[in-house]
């Protein structure tokens, strides 16, 4: 190991225990009333930005650290391996994708005025891509932003948007010629204030509910000119440039979720008794055990090596579909062979493995279905 990734590694693991610290201290002891009161609050966002959780892989001068892709990954991670991973996707949304979107596509007018306040939490977050009759199918989008002068009228709406209802800032994805398909679609920084738009109510789930989701509503949206993300008619195309970084994210989540169950799982296998003895000295629990450490340890190292190729600017299209699809997968799979352990308990919603297990679910849908990243994949392999 060169002395650089030396340094790198030990600044990493300096990180990695601030992170820890805040999250113990701020959102842990906080996150179950979240839970029960069904949502996520705003100021939680403030107290982030304050302990420099967000946009921390933006340059200094746009409000970041100045640090690489793996730090944003480490803060995912810790996240999601406490079991937060609603908050941890809400994260997502803010840092990974929408910063990276206006940083990449923005000009600098657009990266000055927005990013600095991203990164201390001022600004909240959203990007609307799924509407009610479309689902995945991004091209089949009805909204539209007709240009009118110099402004786009914006009408549509929208569902199952992650930082919905806390959202101050969203991006929007609508057709601009609605005759061009998916080569009509363009993305606008669309602030929440503006007269025209809404918020429908917090969406109830069956897990993550300490997610902030919503749906929104566009009518006759005056947007700016100036609030065109790129240029007109390219959307698609970013849409398709920027999903490798979230994909990656979901995996990395979905791998340290899964280590945080592994241990939960581990500790109540040594303490549970069951005729006459710790349930961890039954041959088939430890056979299980041994399986869900193997499963999570193979897709952990997939995931390091995408994080790699990310960073070096190699990763494709197929590949953020694999790991997405491999990652998210195998969190299902070890979540409930872990919930199998703890028997009735792991039913019994005061336990962190319950709510793993429906947090879970969502992994493989959101940011592409599985079915979606299977299609991507085969694509690659076979050609259209």
């Amino acid at each position: 190991m060169s002395l650089q990734n030396s340094l790198s590694h030990e600044e990493l693991e300096m990180f990695r225990d601030m992170a820890k610290k805040f999250l113990a201290k701020e959102i842990e002891p906080n996150h179950p009333q979240w839970e029960k009161q069904n949502f996520l609050p705003r100021d939680m966002w403030n107290t982030l930005g304050e302990a420099g959780m967000l946009c921390v892989d933006l340059p200094v001068e746009y409000g970041g650290s100045g640090v690489d892709f793996r730090f944003s990954q480490l803060i995912l991670a810790e996240i999601a391996r406490l079991g937060f991973v609603g908050l941890s996707g809400s994260v997502a949304i803010h840092s990974d994708i929408v910063a990276q979107y206006i940083f990449n596509i923005g000009n600098e007018q657009q990266k000055q005025f927005w990013l600095p306040q991203m990164a201390t939490g001022e600004v909240v977050t959203a990007i609307a891509m799924t509407e009610p009759g479309a689902g995945s199918d991004l091209q089949g989008m009805r909204s539209t932003a007709i240009k009118e002068g110099d402004e786009y009228i914006l009408n549509g709406s929208k569902t199952f948007i992650t930082n919905g209802v806390n959202a101050d800032m969203v991006i929007v994805c609508a057709k601009t010629d609605p005759k061009a398909g998916g080569k009509g679609i363009s993305l606008f920084l669309v602030d929440a204030n503006l007269p025209g738009f809404t918020k429908g109510k917090h969406l109830e789930k069956i897990g993550q509910h300490a997610g902030d989701t919503a749906e929104l509503f566009f009518e006759n949206v005056s947007v700016p000119a100036s609030s065109l993300l790129g240029e007109e008619g390219k959307g698609f195309k970013y849409l398709m440039q920027e999903l490798p970084r979230e994909r990656v994210s979901i995996a990395t989540s979905s791998v340290a979720a899964a280590e945080g169950a592994l241990d939960w799982t581990i500790e109540y296998v040594k303490e549970r008794k069951a005729f006459g003895q710790n349930i961890s000295q039954f041959q088939n629990t430890r056979f299980k055990l041994a399986e869900v450490k193997t499963d999570i340890e193979i897709n952990k190292a997939y995931v390091e090596k995408c994080v790699e190729k990310y960073m070096a600017k190699e990763m494709t299209v197929t590949e953020a579909a694999m790991v997405k699809l491999a990652a998210t997968q195998m969190q299902c799979r070890v979540v409930d062979e872990c919930l199998q352990l703890f028997g009735g308990y792991g039913y019994m919603a005061e336990y962190p493995i319950a709510r793993a297990y429906v947090d879970a679910r969502v992994q493989t849908i959101y940011a592409g279905t599985s079915e979606i990243m299977k299609e991507v994949i085969s694509r690659d392999l076979l050609g259209r």
